[in-house]
């Protein structure tokens, strides 16, 4: 896993690099604008530049991440490139380390350009092959003002490829959308590590390929004290070991499913198909009596429980005590897909994510249900993995889902810790957040899995983790990745505009391959 880090986190690692391990700041400007640089070089073809004599355009700001900026424009000198420095302040008002580098640049034999407006620095712009940002870094607060927020609508109308550092200028490090222009790049070279701006939406569409370029903190330093982490391959494959000859199904859990109603059998189904595709050992699928057949019908492989049923055609609270029956001889419950929201069904969830003392998952309008009354998850017997979607999240904690969407991993952790569950916040980059505050966010998923029943496909996938055994923020982390790593291998075989749920589940073994490849 990478960390992920806040503004203030990596202030404080800068912070603990000068004062505690003995490295000069100038010296960590250096070492990020001497890797970016060599990053560069390796980025320049397939920006549709050659890595010798291509005009590079460097807009520079007066702080840290100029400075950078000057340190990159003087490797690219010495690697054979024709580095040209636009500054958008006076050179007496750059100090500090910047000051330094911006000397250094000089003595290299590049003078900077200072632009004044937005007409002196077009034809720059328009004369280079690649545009560097490093107007802003991440140490910013607030839309940009003046100049540089002229500079960045330059950079953007410039039409050439944008390279920019640690973060585009104008977007938040900590996340959420920008309060003014922001640059928008082809590729960011972030340092020491990412930052949560870049790995959530909106800012995936400003930070296009973002590359971490260390700065010569030790790896370990980096991560002390870091409470969020992007997920990775490796982590995901080291839950699912090649099995044993000696095995047999009941080693890979048996798995409950509560769901399904009159016109809503498919979600049931859905969950329960994943959940086989996902490596469970047995699945069985508790619906409505009356759904009972259908849902046997679309799931040939999962057995399948008739319970008493409401006049509407779903599970009615009298089936309560069948499922605690049930669930007694099951390694965990998924609760939720299609269960309807008849009253009396709504009372069967609640009284159900108090009391089953199995490792449970809710969906879908099991979540519906405890909205309002969290506190019924207080204290639970058994973990408890929620999966909600923004606008269930916004139901959840009595906030908007514009509130949610602003601080996704605030909204994430705040629900999970209170509360002592595991969250998954669905989404671009899905947060998974543990019940002791840490945090995941996960890479993998693209905008064709936004259709009908992909959210039941990841209920089932869960599910089934949690019933062979996996920890519950493990199941959930490993759940995320592999529903969105087998979404984007359908939408590469099928495209992103005709995806819908079951290509997610029939992708599913491409994506436990691709875990070993």
């Amino acid at each position: 896993m990478r960390p992920v880090f806040t503004a203030a986190e990596m202030r404080e690692l800068d912070r603990r690099a000068v004062a505690d391990l003995g490295i000069a700041s100038a010296t960590l400007m250096e070492n990020a604008g001497r890797g970016a640089a060599a990053a560069l070089v390796e980025l320049l073809p397939a920006l549709g530049a050659p890595r010798r004599g291509a005009r590079v355009a460097i807009v520079c700001g007066k702080g840290g991440n100029g400075g950078d900026g000057f340190v990159v424009a003087r490797w690219l000198r010495r690697r054979g490139l024709r580095p040209l420095v636009l500054l958008a302040a006076r050179v007496e008002d750059v100090t500090g380390d910047a000051a330094a580098k911006l000397a250094a640049l000089g003595r290299a034999g590049v003078s900077p350009i200072v632009v004044e407006d937005a007409a002196q620095a077009a034809p720059h712009l328009a004369d280079a092959r690649v545009v560097v940002d490093a107007l802003l870094g991440t140490g910013t607060r607030g839309a940009p003002t003046g100049l540089t927020a002229v500079l960045i609508e330059s950079i953007n109308a410039s039409g050439r490829p944008v390279v920019a550092l640690d973060i585009p200028s104008g977007l938040p490090a900590d996340g959420g959308p920008p309060s003014g222009p922001a640059v928008r790049a082809t590729a960011t070279l972030t340092f020491a590590g990412l930052k949560y701006g870049l790995v959530q939406a909106p800012g995936l569409d400003f930070a296009g390929r973002v590359t971490v370029v260390p700065i010569g903190i030790p790896e370990a330093e980096v991560g002390r004290g870091i409470r969020a982490w992007t997920i990775e391959r490796a982590d995901v494959a080291a839950h699912f070991p090649p099995r044993p000859r000696e095995t047999h199904k009941g080693t890979y859990g048996y798995l409950l499913i509560v769901g399904g109603s009159l016109g809503k059998t498919g979600a049931a189904a859905l969950a329960a198909r994943a959940a086989m595709r996902a490596g469970g050992g047995l699945v069985a699928t508790a619906t409505a009596a009356s759904q009972q057949p259908v849902v046997a019908g679309l799931v040939v492989e999962s057995m399948t429980e008739p319970l008493p049923e409401t006049a509407a055609g779903t599970v009615a609270l009298a089936a309560r005590e069948r499922v605690l029956e049930l669930a007694r001889t099951r390694d965990a419950v998924a609760l939720g897909p299609g269960l309807g929201l008849d009253a009396e069904t709504q009372e069967l969830a609640r009284q159900l994510a108090r009391d089953l003392d199995r490792p449970l998952v809710l969906d879908a309008d099991a979540l519906t249900a405890i909205a309002g009354r969290l506190e019924l998850l207080r204290g639970a017997p058994a973990p408890r993995c929620l999966t909600p979607h923004p606008a269930e999240m916004a139901r959840l904690l009595g906030a908007s889902v514009a509130d949610v969407q602003r601080d996704r991993v605030g909204a994430a952790r705040g629900l999970a810790t209170e509360y002592g569950v595991h969250v998954a916040l669905k989404g671009a980059t899905t947060v998974v957040a543990a019940a002791d505050g840490r945090v995941f966010l996960n890479p993998t998923g693209n905008p064709g899995m936004a259709s009908g029943g992909t959210g039941d496909v990841l209920t089932g996938i869960v599910g089934a983790f949690l019933a062979r055994g996996m920890d519950a923020s493990d199941a959930l982390v490993a759940g995320v990745y592999l529903h969105g790593s087998a979404g984007d291998l359908a939408a590469a075989r099928l495209g992103e505009e005709s995806l819908i749920a079951s290509d997610v589940i029939e992708s599913l073994p491409d994506a436990f391959a691709a875990l070993r490849a």
